[in-house]
């Protein structure tokens, strides 16, 4: 199907051509086949998308909460219509099998229907009064543009866990997808949103890379608030660019996620549990667990296991084949999971079980054991269908080495649902599961309405007060 926005930034309600009229090559993940083109972006498209957003959005704060609730929930309705569409695409720019596409589809539903609620909930209070007669309000208002820059891996979703809030809540927003996934994350979704009939202005899509375009947009001026979802290392360029002028950031981050095995674990769900975490979408997610740490009463029972699942899995071409695991990213996250972790762990003496193999970007589900906790499988986020097991003798030590790194979300399992408990709560992650692994169960957990809001504080004075002669 032929798109409009093909090559084309989203500007002011139009689709146009960059300001340099250059633009990058789409491919299909599994195939290299040229699948569509993105505008290459700039720090003038950038400011053309912001003075648009600036223009649009005191209009679009002053709808009322129904009508920008509606808008909302007509943008989900015109996702939910071309589902199928959305769908295929993302299984060609992600990789990811049809599962995995459709999931995403339903979640980015899911959000955009969940902050439609939130522009009615956007409420004020009265405050104790500061002084005699004076009346004290509170209220929350917009923050004014907001700057969103997403991944690649869940290009919908994570635009949809940003957008959708900061529209319901009366911000105009600037869009930078990823330059991996710049149709299914940004040019449909303009699509859909100028089909809904969003005012010019208020949503704007600017491709390109990260350094040309994505920097330019965390720099400017006029974006009130920065939503970065990505890795670490970009987090902190980002964090640092918008604090120059001390704009507010939120950050999504990754980290290196742990999977502890107690000895007292049912260890065939324990490994179902610890494949999926790692394996599933061919563990390229911010949640997938990329450590795990075996008691050594169970570990030998354990790496059979999950090496039983990891050999099963079937890896091809989603979209041609009935596969569990489509293709990496790219060859250049391809060769950093095999030359910069895999390879090197086992030269420092991890012991490679199964997989450690590929074919162009088809990546086999690989366990390796006798990991030590200097070793990068163990150090770093891996990005890729690796399961990194590292035994241990007590509890303590798990705990010990759950904590020496940086982790989104951890887990445990145990066959006693409040050891579990305690173990987690001595955990410094912010997430951590209990017998399960991945996201937090429910997608209002990710609808912050202070993140896209701020306070405003209003004093009337209702009487004349005295004040210093010198004033008078």
């Amino acid at each position: 199907m032929m798109r409009i926005s093909n090559g084309r930034h989203y500007i002011d309600g139009d689709f146009v051509v960059s300001a340099s009229g250059a633009t990058g090559v789409v491919e299909e993940k599994a195939t290299n086949a040229e699948i569509g083109s993105y505008a290459l972006g700039d720090e003038k498209d950038v400011r053309l998308a912001v003075a648009a957003a600036v223009a649009a959005q005191p209009a679009w704060a002053a709808l009322l909460p129904a009508e920008r609730a509606g808008l909302v929930r007509e943008i989900a309705r015109r996702i939910e219509a071309r589902a199928d569409e959305f769908t295929e695409l993302l299984m060609r720019e992600t990789g990811g099998v049809a599962t995995k596409a459709r999931g995403e589809v339903g979640a980015a539903l899911s959000r955009l229907n969940i902050s439609a609620s939130l522009a009615a909930m956007a409420r004020g209070d009265v405050q104790p009064s500061p002084k005699p007669g004076k009346l004290a309000l509170l209220e929350r208002i917009p923050l004014g543009v907001v700057g969103v820059i997403t991944p690649w891996n869940f290009p919908l979703v994570l635009a949809m866990r940003a957008m959708a809030p900061a529209l319901a809540t009366g911000n105009a927003v600037v869009l930078k997808p990823a330059e991996l996934t710049p149709i299914a994350g940004g040019q449909l979704l303009a699509e859909v949103c100028h089909e809904a009939g969003l005012p010019p202005g208020v949503f704007n899509v600017v491709t390109g890379l990260g350094p040309d375009a994505g920097e330019p947009l965390a720099a400017h001026p006029d974006v009130a608030l920065v939503h970065f979802t990505g890795s670490n290392e970009i987090g902190v360029r980002v964090a640092g660019i918008a604090s120059r002028t001390l704009r507010r950031t939120s950050l999504e981050l990754g980290g290196d996620n742990a999977f502890v095995v107690l000895d007292d674990a049912d260890v065939e769900a324990a490994a179902t549990c610890g494949a999926w975490s790692s394996f599933d979408f061919q563990g390229q997610t911010c949640i997938t667990s990329s450590r795990h740490i075996v008691h050594r009463d169970v570990a030998e029972a354990y790496v059979a296991a999950l090496t039983r699942r990891a050999r099963q899995i079937v890896v091809g071409d989603p979209m041609r084949t009935d596969v569990h695991l489509g293709p990496l990213i790219s060859a250049v996250q391809r060769d950093r999971v095999h030359e910069k972790i895999v390879r090197p762990s086992i030269d420092a003496g991890a012991h490679l079980v199964t997989g450690g193999t590929y074919d162009g970007l088809f990546y086999q589900p690989t366990v390796l054991t006798e990991v030590t906790p200097d070793m990068p499988a163990f150090t770093e986020e891996i990005f890729g269908p690796v399961a990194p097991v590292t035994v241990v003798d007590t509890e303590e030590e798990a705990l010990a080495l759950v904590n020496r790194c940086q982790a989104l979300v951890n887990a445990v399992y145990t066959g006693d649902p409040m050891r579990g408990l305690a173990f987690a709560q001595r955990v410094f992650s912010k997430n951590v599961h209990v017998n399960d692994a991945g996201p937090r169960p429910t997608d209002a957990d990710d609808v912050d309405l202070d993140e896209f809001t701020t306070r405003r504080w209003i004093g009337i004075q209702r009487n004349a007060l005295s004040y210093p002669d010198w004033a008078k």
